[in-house]
């Protein structure tokens, strides 16, 4: 397949997975025209239709959508294999695609790469954030080689090693009855409002679970999709939410003292594990097995 193939099937990803052929043939410094030539080459050699207008939006036929997980196939393994030779050229060198928790972003990962970057200084990291569901499916679709996520997935696909447990607290507003307490049983909190991330959310589940522990279904006043934006909430008094505390790279939890109270629960072990996954039956490319290596051998690193 010659590098002008490639491309094209570059392209064909990037409009099945959403994006507007304008958009598209403007990253790619080609006029519309011309990038839906190319399509519609594509189209001819294969002999079937691969998209069907719905308005203004292009949206992938019976056809194409059987044509895309080939596509897909090929350009990972193509990416993978252009990886592969330029860690075997320099073996001190090489890509990491690395997917983590949002929440993760600014305390465990840094000290992580740049713990790792000491050893190998001229290794990139391709970095993306999703909650867990995104995570697995970045794993099973091949665009990340590692992920650090909360809990074990569940997926005999997928190898999960726990790195630590960290601890989940009951945040309540400032003015909360409940806020000059340090300590609380979260059936306590039975009867509050509960500001909860989305479904598909490790942390929804999780603190469902917790609730249920203690013999209440939490009442969900508002879901979001990021941990900073719930804490907000509670701030402005709209509920209470099971949290991690707020950590940097640079203030370890065992010194930050949030403005929103962040009680201690004593009657169910309020906590998540983080850990590692990566594919069962995939051996890494060299630049990602060092990096899995580093991790697992130093996940205290992370809370230092």
């Amino acid at each position: 397949m010659s590098a002008m193939e490639l491309q094209v099937l570059r392209y064909f990803q990037e409009v099945a997975d959403g994006a507007t052929v304008t958009g598209t043939a403007s990253r790619a410094h080609l006029t519309q025209s011309a990038l839906s030539r190319a399509l519609g080459r594509l189209e001819h050699d294969l002999g079937a239709a691969l998209f069907q207008r719905v308005g203004r939006s292009l949206r992938l036929t019976t056809a194409g959508r059987v044509f895309k997980e080939y596509a897909d196939t090929i350009l990972e393994q193509y990416d993978r294999a252009g990886r592969a030779v330029a860690e075997t050229v320099d073996p001190e060198a090489g890509v990491i695609p690395l997917a983590f928790l949002h929440t993760l972003g600014t305390w465990l990962v840094p000290p992580l790469l740049s713990g790792f970057r000491e050893q190998y200084p001229r290794t990139r990291f391709q970095l993306r954030q999703h909650g867990e569901e995104a995570l697995r499916r970045e794993l099973l679709d091949g665009t990340a080689d590692l992920v650090i996520t909360s809990g074990d997935p569940g997926d005999p696909l997928i190898r999960w090693q726990r790195l630590l447990v960290e601890p989940l607290r009951l945040a309540v507003p400032p003015q909360h009855r409940l806020a000059r307490r340090r300590r609380v049983r979260l059936a306590e909190a039975a009867g509050e409002t509960f500001i909860l991330l989305r479904q598909g959310y490790g942390l929804r589940a999780r603190t469902e679970d917790l609730c249920g522990q203690v013999g209440f279904t939490p009442g969900i006043g508002f879901e979001g999709e990021e941990v900073d934006t719930l804490r907000g909430l509670v701030t402005a008094g709209l509920g209470v939410s099971l949290l991690p505390l707020p950590q940097t790279a640079t203030d370890p939890p065992s010194t930050t003292e949030p403005p929103t109270p962040h009680l201690e629960v004593t009657d169910v072990e309020s906590s998540r594990d983080i850990g590692l996954a990566w594919l069962a039956g995939r051996a890494l490319p060299p630049a990602s097995e060092r990096f899995r290596e580093h991790v697992l051998s130093h996940p205290a690193r992370a809370m230092s």
